[in-house]
This record gives C-alpha cells, structure tokens and sequence, in this order.
C-alpha cells in the first residue's frame, strides 16, 4: 500500500487535552501526528476524537516501540496492530527510531543506542524490511538522540543510517533536535553530520525542545527532553536544512510538560515561515552545501 504523502508544511503531535481546541477552532495546520502505540485498542474516547480529527487533516502515525535494533525479531503481534491502525486511518506516513526498546519479555521504556557496526546493521535492514513488507508501505527511520558512542562502532552514524536507506529503500525521518543533540553531547559537528546523511531520503522532519546539564567532567549534557520551546541552535540547522532541501513536511513534537495549544501553534508557525520564505526564494537544490 501507497502511503500518500504529507502537505509540505508544519504539524504538530496531537495530545489528549487538545482535542476539543482542535475540533472547535478548526486551526489552520498541515496535518496531525500521533504515537501508534497509544490508539492499539478496539475503541474509546482516543479513537472517537482521532476519527473525527482525521477528517479534517492528514495524519502522520509514529511508532515508538517496535524495537527495530533489537536482537530479536520485530513482534508479529505489534506489526499486525500497526497495519489495522494503517488501514483504519490512512495516515500519510508511518515512522520509527533507529533503536531498541525490549529483550525476551521484558520492554524498556526508552529509545536505546545501538553500536553502529556490520552485524548490527544487517539485523536492522532485516527488520526494517519486514516492517515494510508487513506494512506494505515506506518506512520512515529516524536518527537517534544519543548520548554516548560505542567502542564497537566501524561507521559514523550518518554512514549507519546511509547505508539502511540503500539496502532496504527505507525513507529518513530527520529528527534536527535528536542530531543537535547527538551532535553536542558526543563532540562532533552538527552541520557536518547533517551533511553526511542521504537528505534525499527525508520524508519528513522533526523539531523539539532539549534540557540543558552538564556531565561529571562539567561538559554540556543534552538531554532530548521534549519538554520546552525548539531552541534557536535548532532553528539554524532547520533553516539551513530547509535552504538544502525546499519545503519539508514538519512537525513541532511538544510532549512533556505540554503547554497550551496555542503555544504549539505559535511554534508551528514559526516553521511555517521559514518554509514560506523558502517557498518564496525558489534557491534549493540537493547539490548545495549546508553552510
């Protein structure tokens, strides 16, 4: 099955508490996304607002617990409940992490790093193609916020995420707050990794807010904490993400500490301008550098 694809504009991830803003004041948004995991039941009060919700916009569905970089093989079970929801819903775009969450029995709930090496690798294009073929649609793999790096590792990250993206035809989900993050937090260039990933590939982007601390060598510590407003070192490599790559469907995740509806809207516009502007320049293009 042929996901449709995105409008090229900014969404948000919808919460509980705005469902009623969302019907009522009918905003001006490019579309919705939800966490799969919390509408796999028959029914209720989740599903009656979603339904009604997606009539009215497009829908970005996003996983966060198919464990893709586990050992195991991905749970029939867990795929079969994400391909009703796929049929039931229409969304446009499905996505995951590039990380573990579960062992045996037990499930974590947590995003894990993997080490980025040949053995890891093809465990993971063997598990994001049957996700795909389960689902009958492209998955979109996201980069990882991380906060560590493995002695295990042959390849960067960006050479990791590449190479799924050509074994399995796998699209990117570009999170710019999770490479921001990754980035500070292991010492390396964010405009350097993001120019290293296969862009091409981006079916959709993310924007987020971090906490800020510090390691026990008093080092700047970020933590992917999804709690506040995108920080203005965010919004740069958004804008020079978008000056690459022209208008990419994206969305403002807020999901701790959630705030007023119109606060999300007044982020999601903040994006929206940026990909106006560019809309409006017309200078795009994959073979620009990101500087």
């Amino acid at each position: 099955m042929q996901l449709s694809a995105l409008p090229a504009g900014c969404g948000v991830g919808l919460k509980p508490q705005h469902f009623e803003d969302v019907l009522s004041g009918r905003p001006d948004i490019g579309f919705f996304e939800v966490h799969a995991e919390n509408y796999m039941v028959d029914g209720g009060p989740f599903h009656h607002y979603l339904g009604r919700i997606r009539e009215r916009y497009p829908l970005s569905l996003h996983g966060v617990g198919l464990s893709i970089g586990g050992e195991e093989p991905v749970d029939p079970g867990h795929l079969d409940r994400l391909a009703q929801l796929i049929a039931r819903y229409q969304p446009a775009v499905f996505s995951e992490h590039l990380a573990w969450s579960g062992h045996g029995q037990v499930f974590l709930n947590d995003l894990l790093p993997l080490p980025y090496d040949e053995a890891t690798l093809a465990r993971v294009c063997r598990h994001v193609d049957c996700v795909q073929e389960r689902l009958r649609c492209r998955l979109l793999l996201e980069n990882p916020s991380t906060y560590l790096e493995f002695a295990a590792s042959t390849m960067s990250e960006a050479q990791f995420l590449g190479a799924i993206v050509a074994r399995t035809g796998c699209g990117l989900l570009l999170d710019v707050n999770n490479a921001h993050v990754s980035c500070v937090n292991r010492g390396h260039d964010p405009m350097a990794f993001m120019e290293a990933l296969p862009l091409d590939a981006v079916g959709e982007i993310h924007l987020a807010g971090f906490a800020k601390d510090t390691d026990g060598d008093g080092a700047p510590l970020l933590i992917d904490a999804h709690g506040c407003a995108v920080d203005e070192a965010v919004w740069v490599l958004y804008r020079q993400v978008i000056e690459r790559l022209g208008p990419i469907p994206t969305l403002i995740e807020w999901d701790n500490d959630v705030p007023a509806f119109s606060t999300l809207l007044a982020q999601a516009r903040l994006a929206q301008r940026i990909l106006i502007r560019q809309v409006q320049s017309g200078h795009h293009g994959t073979d620009q550098a990101l500087a």
